[in-house]
């Protein structure tokens, strides 16, 4: 028994749809905004960690030289 059937024959609530001819649901919509988020933070923390790294870590410890 398909999902949509049982669910009409028990009278469980439909998952609201943002669209209604696309299969997302309000819940995934969430859902992908709050990953996303999340990985955009995560993406900004290794931006900082690589910039300190090339300005401050890599010449401290004689890897390379800044120039100018």
């Amino acid at each position: 028994m398909g999902d949509a059937k049982r669910r009409k024959q028990t009278g469980l609530p439909e998952a609201k749809r943002i669209v209604s001819w696309l299969p997302l649901t309000t819940d995934q919509s969430s859902e992908f905004v709050r990953v996303s988020t999340r990985f955009a933070w995560i993406g900004i923390g290794l931006l900082v960690l690589g910039w300190v790294t090339v300005r401050l870590i890599g010449p401290t410890f004689g890897w390379w030289q800044l120039v100018g």
